[in-house]
């Protein structure tokens, strides 16, 4: 396929979605059995789609997925098969010289399998000796902190709560998981500010809004089922309002693939009536820079006897560290806050003229806010801005981190967390009546870290590709092959596998779309969405082998194998899955009448406490906190090279992929079509690094530790992009983020604020620029 690049001009979703969704059905060599589960996606009594966690509306007969939605479940859903005669014709060495999209493509895994290092191939093993080998590795180490467990945000409500219970029964708390690369800061700024980690509003309040801010968010790509309430709020009249870097087409304009109308016109409507484009890291001083107006105008307000700007009632009655913040906005000058933004003052003041007029307002954000060294306190900022104005607790507003992997949310729920709270903890001891460990666990950072200085000896993944979806990847490599024993349970194959340890296990798990079939029958799995809806998922397809088990029979395996009985019956619970909820209900709160509420059309709700004003900080109120802007954004390691970068670069997802799987080599909204080696950045920055557009160089990161971080061959784009920035696709460019750059207090990758320099490169190749 010859490599090309054309600006697109077309709208989001529309025809183009359409196109993609069709190939996507035919090459997954079942159409109409996958086209007739498709129906099924996010329906009462389907199976929940595997893709983002962007919540469902309640109308069941609507049709409730997306391009990227279709693309999952045909990705899943494949009739192609990774098995023992796969295996027997390619060695371990071989499959590392494929790309990540040609291991996946390869199809499902079918059968367990134990990796020879005298052969460098993996080869058959029966579930029972995978389940000893498993156990008498974990029995053989001389603590069980020696092991690391880590947990995709696709796992199971079910299956997510009997891994956390297994492992806290054999002694650890060591849960590094997708949420530490992702939504971490989130977490940690929201239980700060308002004792809840949650978002705080569900998918109806974006019906009653009168603003939708979003902040490093390119929902066309990554959350497209968001376009529709964005194009409505829009239609009724309310402010939505992009702060985004790149002009993203989901961020633009949308045609709906359901509207007969828009597809036989081939018309489009409006995604925002305001878009600004801070600069890589300066959504912080942007938020600030709005607080600030609101605070003048509040003193003019004050002064004048006009109308408050601020919610006075909500700050006496809910509200603590007031005086502090607005002390911390006076003493932030306007130069820093210009000079950090990457906007003028005009813009700033447009921003907050509109966040102050609307009554009800929502502010969305996404990993462009949570993948920076200082994401707590950007989060902790949006929390200030909805505290000020009393935007909290109330119908159409609130704060919404916006989740990435379907059950992300629902994992942490669960307990898969290395710093759970006092009452999850007290609740398993009493439950299950033994003593549950209290120390803190490693992350996923401090999780690679001990892998390399040999303090982890053991590493269990429960799905997901941590290889690949790591920083710094080579470290990340060399970590996970310096284990004596790595586990991979695992739908499909990927580069984890290809890392192992010095024995290894890949074991086939069944996907969302397979029929989990068990003794008691026909089996359901439950998530919980970005809106703390709690829904069933029942799968529609036979499993491609019967060799294949699911998460939680897997894990029960491996918890029988290590514990017998203790501390419950394992093998027992994977008969009915009704049994593992009746333990989440009794140890979980929220989660009472557990079997009973799934029942239901749509699922349950978790209620959130900050929508009934109840703050869990031990202030028992809504915290501000007083942050100053950073000095300078770029990191002192950064700093300590003495050197200029050439551009500050962020890493993102192509539109043909979700997360580190990758659907195909085309991304449409950005006009990149058979490639991934390229980096977006300003014709002007082009011209003054002394390159041309197409040429290709090698991205080379500035940290000081004396260790080279080089990717090579990219080709250059001129693209749309703010002077001084850059952008490329993810993970292609994790090897240029180093272990150490993480956001303080979420240990975040900062993944969207990379200094590099760039170099002419000796790789070869064309790309067509049309």
């Amino acid at each position: 396929m010859t490599a090309r690049y054309k600006r697109y001009t077309g709208p989001a979703a529309g025809w183009g979605a359409l196109r993609s969704v069709s190939l996507a059905w035919l090459d997954s060599k079942q159409p109409v059995k996958n086209l007739r589960a498709m129906l099924k996606t996010n329906q009462h009594g389907g199976f929940d789609c595997p893709g983002c966690a962007w919540g469902d509306s309640s109308e069941s007969a609507h049709i409730k997925f997306c391009e990227n939605g279709a693309k999952a479940v045909n990705w899943e859903a494949t009739r192609r098969r990774v098995n023992a005669a796969f295996f027997a014709r390619y060695s371990v060495s071989q499959l590392r010289q494929q790309s990540d999209y040609w291991l996946e493509y390869q199809g499902r895994l079918t059968e367990p399998m134990r990796y020879d290092r005298a052969t460098d191939h993996y080869a058959p093993i029966s579930w029972d000796e995978a389940f000893k080998l498993v156990a008498a590795n974990l029995i053989g180490l001389e603590s069980p902190h020696q092991a690391a467990f880590y947990t995709s945000g696709r796992a199971s409500n079910e299956a997510a709560f009997l891994y956390q219970l297994f492992v806290r029964a054999l002694g650890t708390n060591n849960f590094p998981d997708c949420s530490n690369m992702c939504h971490e800061a989130s977490g940690v700024a929201l239980d700060a500010a308002l004792g809840s980690g949650k978002g705080t509003v569900t998918l109806d309040d974006f019906a009653l809004a009168d603003g939708i801010f979003i902040f490093g968010q390119n929902p066309g790509t990554n959350h497209p089922r968001m376009l529709e309430p964005l194009k409505e709020a829009v239609k009724r009249g309310a402010q939505v309002v992009c702060f985004n870097p790149l002009r993203e087409r989901g961020l633009e304009r949308f045609q709906h693939p359901q509207s007969a109308l828009e597809m036989l016109s081939n018309s489009s409507s409006p995604l925002n009536t305001a878009f600004f484009r801070p600069a890589l890291g300066g959504d912080f001083a942007a938020l600030r820079g709005m607080a600030k107006y609101l605070w003048q105008w509040e003193q003019e307000a004050l002064n004048s006897g006009a109308m408050e700007v601020f919610d006075r009632g909500f700050l006496a009655q809910q509200c603590h560290g007031l005086e502090g913040y607005l002390a911390q906005l006076d003493d932030t000058p306007w130069d820093q806050i210009v000079e950090q933004s990457g906007l003028t003052l005009q813009d700033i003041e447009q921003a907050a003229q509109r966040y102050r007029h609307c009554d009800k307002v929502i502010i969305c954000w996404a990993m462009g806010i949570t993948q920076h060294h200082h994401a707590v306190a950007t989060i902790q900022e949006i929390a200030h801005l909805q505290m000020l104005c009393g935007q909290l607790g109330k119908p159409g507003a609130g704060v919404c981190p916006v989740r990435g992997h379907s059950n992300v949310q629902g994992d942490r729920t669960m307990g898969i967390n290395e710093r759970p709270g006092k009452a999850l903890l007290d609740a398993i001891e009493q439950q299950f009546g033994f003593q549950v460990p209290r120390q803190a666990g490693y992350n996923t950072v401090e999780a690679i870290n001990a892998m390399l200085s040999g303090q982890i000896r053991v590493f269990v993944a429960l799905g997901g590709n941590f290889a690949q979806a790591t920083p710094d990847t080579p470290r990340t490599h060399q970590a996970l092959q310096q284990c004596a024993l790595t586990v991979q349970i695992s739908t499909k194959l990927n580069r984890s596998h290809l890392m192992p340890g010095a024995d290894a296990l890949i074991l086939p798990c069944l996907g969302r779309t397979d029929i989990d079939l068990q003794q008691g029958g026909a089996q359901a799995v439950t998530v919980e969405d970005s809106f703390s809806m709690i829904h069933a998922s029942y799968g529609q397809l036979p499993p491609l082998s019967a060799a294949m088990r699911s998460e939680p029979a897997i894990i029960a395996g491996i918890g029988q194998a290590t514990l017998g009985d203790y501390p419950v019956d394992w093998l027992s619970l994977i008969d009915d899955y009704a049994r593992i909820r009746e333990l989440i209900s009794q140890t979980i709160p929220g989660f009472d009448r557990f079997n009973e509420r799934i029942a239901q059309p749509g699922g349950f709700h978790l209620p959130n406490p900050v929508n009934a004003l109840r703050w869990n900080t031990p202030q028992a109120k809504a915290v501000f906190s007083a942050n100053a802007l950073p000095a300078v954004l770029l990191h002192e390691r950064v700093l300590a090279t003495g050197q200029t970068p050439d551009l500050i670069l962020q890493t993102l997802r192509s539109h043909d992929q979700y997360n580190t799987t990758i659907y195909g080599l085309d991304d449409r909204y950005r006009g990149v079509h058979g490639t991934r080696e390229v980096v977006f950045v300003n014709a002007r920055d082009i011209q003054r690094l002394g390159f041309e557009p197409g040429q290709r160089v090698d991205l080379i990161a500035l940290w000081d530790d004396g260790i080279e971080r080089r990717v090579q061959g990219f080709a250059l784009l001129a693209f749309d992009v703010p002077l001084g920035q850059a952008a490329a696709y993810y993970p292609e460019t994790n090897p240029l983020v180093a272990l150490d750059s993480y956001g303080a207090g979420s240990f975040t990758p900062a993944s969207k604020f990379i200094a590099v320099r760039l170099e002419a490169s000796q790789v070869k190749g064309n790309i067509q620029l049309l």
